[in-house]
């Protein structure tokens, strides 16, 4: 007699065995289907709806765009934003650089409005090392061989000068001094050197998470329009100096301005792509995840908590001088302002902290360049930096003949006059180089 154990125990091997018959043999090796993983396309792909006189634009958009946040910040590089409001009420136009000269800022005293930083030499002399390169895949050696002959060249000058003028002098170690710590790390990553590059980079202007790729990133990414994905994956290979996630920050600011480029797409769309564009798989890091992307949440809730304040009283609020805007959006800025010194970071250049303003400012002002700009500029901190970045993204998005014609006239003169780079022509290499044609 067959017990009724055995009989329900047979009858279910029997249904298990017709349901993988029906629909296929399961794998030996698992018991549970396994998602495939995502493609991610990091190829190069011209956007055949961008013609050349548009990207053209786009480009010019994105150089002056970095240098008007440059120029703009620069006068008040790292001030609080009392101070900045004590002395120079609200900052809504280009303003003269009066402070010392110094490697990473002008390279010269007392310049006057429109006069730039090291953000806006990064843009120059990642052009000059683009120009050299095969843009399918760019070579991180040949860049730190790049910056390295560079460094060498500027502390050659520096022998070879035999005037007496010691005002030479200085701007001389100046030039060289701005590429100093940069060299440091590139030449042991140039002679495979792994332990010295391990110990340069954690080094590296004391060692935090430095803002350093997020300099030139911008650059790199108007090489890419429409090619997020190519436009990180390259940034990232080139970001030697980046600690932790400030790499992957790096890579997400290239493909934020590559996503600009497009044509005809929203402005939440560009800071959308942190969600979306990750080919180093920064979201499946243990116990953290990415931590870009919770910054980027971070920003939208700042953005969307100070538009939905309530306010009592705002005839309590004291308005700066020159203020052009209602008394409510200033509430609302000095909302969104209090909420971001709530996640300050300890140095002011922390990639992760520039990363959180620049994307605040792109969510709270809503595609307005100059609103964007300004935000930026008021709020202080390293505002030069943080709106070089924005400018960048938003001048992409906007292109050139859509920015205030007053800041782009002032900006190019200087920098054409005085800084000595031709704004203009940086854009008409990087075009050159890049445009692939319409088909």
């Amino acid at each position: 007699m067959i017990r009724p154990v055995y009989l329900t125990t047979f009858f279910m091997l029997f249904f298990i065995q017709i349901g993988c018959d029906e629909n296929g043999s399961r794998e030996d090796d698992q018991s549970f289907p396994v998602p495939t993983e995502p493609e991610t396309d990091s190829g190069w792909h011209w956007d055949t709806t961008l013609t050349e006189t548009v990207y053209y634009d786009k480009v010019l958009g994105m150089i002056l765009g970095s240098a008007i946040g440059d120029a703009m910040g620069a006068p008040t590089e790292m001030w609080h934003r009392d101070r900045i409001v004590s002395q120079l009420g609200y900052v809504d136009s280009p303003d003269a650089v009066i402070r010392e000269g110094s490697p990473e800022g002008p390279w010269a005293y007392n310049l006057p409005a429109g006069g730039t930083t090291d953000d806006t030499r990064w843009k120059y002399l990642v052009t000059g090392f683009m120009d050299s390169q095969d843009l399918t895949q760019l070579s991180a050696k040949d860049f730190a061989k790049y910056i390295i002959d560079i460094y060498l060249s500027e502390k050659s000058d520096i022998r070879q000068d035999n005037t007496f003028s010691p005002e030479e002098v200085e701007t001389q170690v100046r030039h060289m001094t701005w590429l100093q710590e940069w060299a440091k790390v590139a030449k042991p990553y140039l002679d495979n050197d792994i332990d010295a590059y391990r110990d340069a980079v954690n080094r590296f202007y004391g060692g935090e998470m430095a803002c350093a790729g997020m300099l030139y990133a911008p650059g790199i990414g108007a090489y890419y329009p429409g090619n997020p994905a190519k436009a990180y994956q390259e940034s990232f290979d080139l970001s030697l100096f980046d600690l932790g996630y400030a790499r992957d920050i790096t890579g997400l600011t290239a493909a934020y301005v590559a996503k600009a480029m497009e044509p005809e797409i929203a402005i939440e769309e560009i800071g959308a792509i942190t969600r979306t564009v990750d080919p180093e798989q920064y979201f499946e890091s243990r116990l953290v995840g990415r931590i870009a992307n919770r910054i980027y949440e971070e920003a939208r809730q700042i953005s969307y908590d100070a538009r939905d304040a309530q306010f009592d009283d705002l005839q309590s609020y004291r308005i700066p001088k020159n203020y052009p805007y209602t008394k409510l959006y200033y509430a609302q800025t000095q909302k969104a302002y209090s909420l971001l010194d709530d996640r300050l970071q300890d140095i002011p250049f922390h990639a992760g902290e520039i990363h959180l303003i620049n994307l605040t400012a792109l969510e709270f002002c809503e595609g307005d360049f100059k609103k964007t700009i300004e935000f930026v500029v008021n709020y202080g901190r390293d505002n030069d930096t943080v709106a070089a970045v924005t400018g960048a993204i938003m001048g992409a998005y906007l292109g050139a003949k859509n920015l205030p014609s007053d800041w782009k006239k002032i900006i190019e003169k200087t920098n054409k006059e005085i800084v000595g780079i031709n704004l203009e022509k940086i854009a008409r290499e990087i075009t050159a180089k890049a445009f692939k044609g319409n088909n």
